[in-house]
């Protein structure tokens, strides 16, 4: 075949770094977002936080749409009135500095620090504390020794010289510490030892030991005729017992787990100002960037071979501020667009909510929808009911005989109150949830209730049934 020259044209998109940055700063967190802008602040001189300005020093600052006031205390502010028409007021007093301290919450101790000090309080030989404290190293978080005896015995050195049953006699010193139910190797045992822990003449006592002892699945089961045939007791005895052992805790060390704490930082506020919901950014969020004007007036008069270099750094600061004044605009848009279809919700609560797609928004403000999907995952709004990620006010929906249509999210709410208000030894089906909605002329199939009620983690009806 003989080579020949061919011309061809096409269309071909090429994201910019200034665009991939636009991209990324817009799927972040904004925990993550400000992670990202102090990693900037550290590898580029050029960029730098803008402190206030003497207005916002003297205690007022711009949000949004809406001006906020900040207290003159340094004290957190201790209440917000949300609905008020003026706009949200703070009450808090003004103090001295000589009444301001700074306090760091104590660490409580954990489960095994709390067995430990009373192990060194008791009157054990040293041999049998460390064997206590070995039974002690060796439970999970909840309290619980998952690991068998003969198992333990077997995994420690001969020259220790402990068998199982030296392990099985500090169990019994370990078993009778704080929490009461530490120690047990399941969750029969646990509540054994707190039934036992209690005065012998507690009523319903000896029943609730036979059935956590050998009845513990049908009591799960909420099979009440097997537990009463069991027992040879009636109604009030069984409901006795059963009350009795749901005041326990299953989990007798999980109070001395030390949790982390996960922050949410809003992006947005919504409030209502003179009957109108108002939607304003949050200033706590928004980093507030510069360009070094120092450096920036190094580089329009320097000649050197660093300018190169600089100059890039100055781009990478001018593209860093618009893409981030760029997303918060962006956030803006996108919650002010949700709280003027969602504003039922603010006044009335979930059984309010209309159903709502990214594509509406999207056509609303100009925006493809996975732009609006980037915006609206991992930000959230604060409003009087609570703080809610963008996504929550997105919902498919359900056709009503009117014609309309009703938010899945509306019908899981009318699902939590009809549950709430059942009478507990009658609970209702799927299928009587899915006809009472259907008089109200929401048309919901029954595994449809089924999906919802399990996303709720509401059980079945079998097992919410009561004496």
């Amino acid at each position: 075949m003989k080579p020949t020259l061919q011309l061809k044209l096409s269309q071909q998109l090429t994201l910019t770094p200034q665009l991939q940055q636009a991209i990324r700063l817009l799927q972040l967190s904004t925990l993550e977002m400000n992670q990202e802008v102090e990693r900037f602040l550290l590898e580029n001189p050029l960029l730098e936080r803008e402190e206030p300005t003497e207005e916002e020093s003297a205690g007022v600052f711009q949000a949004g749409e809406a001006a906020v006031e900040k207290p003159e205390s340094s004290e957190v502010p201790q209440e917000i009135d949300w609905f008020d028409n003026d706009g949200p007021s703070y009450s808090s007093e003004a103090s001295g500095d000589d009444d301001v301290h700074d306090y760091q919450q104590a660490q409580s101790p954990s489960l095994r620090d709390h067995l430990n000090w009373q192990l060194g309080m008791t009157q054990l030989t040293d041999r049998d504390k460390k064997i206590v404290s070995l039974l002690i190293d060796a439970l999970d978080d909840n309290g619980y020794l998952s690991q068998d005896l003969e198992e333990l015995a077997a995994m420690l050195p001969v020259e220790l010289e402990i068998d199982a049953e030296d392990l099985a006699i500090a169990l019994q010193h370990l078993q009778h510490m704080d929490p009461v139910g530490v120690g047990a190797r399941n969750l029969s045992e646990c509540l054994a030892l707190q039934l036992k822990a209690m005065l012998p003449d507690t009523p319903f006592r000896e029943e609730a030991l036979e059935i956590v002892g050998h009845h513990l699945a049908s009591l799960a089961a909420h099979d009440f005729a097997k537990l009463k045939k069991s027992l040879s007791c009636n109604d009030v005895v069984l409901r006795g017992a059963q009350q009795l052992i749901t005041h326990l805790n299953p989990r007798p060390g999980s109070e001395y787990s030390n949790q982390v704490a996960r922050y949410i930082i809003p992006d947005v506020i919504v409030r209502k100002i003179k009957g109108e919901w108002a939607v304003s950014l949050n200033p706590d969020a928004i980093p507030r960037l510069k360009v070094n004007k120092l450096y920036a007036d190094i580089l329009s008069r320097g000649q050197d071979s660093g300018q190169q270099q600089i100059g890039q750094q100055l781009q990478e600061a001018k593209w860093l501020i618009k893409n981030v004044q760029q997303r918060f605009e962006t956030i803006h848009k996108v919650s002010k667009a949700i709280v003027e279809r969602q504003h039922n919700f603010l006044e009335h609560g979930e059984v309010a909510m209309r159903p709502l797609v990214l594509r509406e928004i999207a056509e609303e403000i100009g925006l493809h929808e996975s732009t609006v999907s980037r915006v609206t995952t991992q930000k959230f709004m604060l409003t009087p009911r609570g703080i809610f990620e963008l996504k929550y006010f997105f919902g498919s929906h359900v056709s009503t005989e009117a014609g309309g249509a009703c938010s899945s999210t509306a019908i899981r709410a009318l699902i939590r109150q009809l549950v709430n208000a059942e009478d507990a030894r009658n609970p209702l089906s799927d299928s009587q949830i899915s006809e009472m909605l259907g008089k109200q002329g929401i048309v919901v199939a029954r595994r449809t209730i089924a999906k919802y009620r399990e996303s709720l983690k509401i059980p079945p009806v079998n097992l919410r049934k009561s004496l």
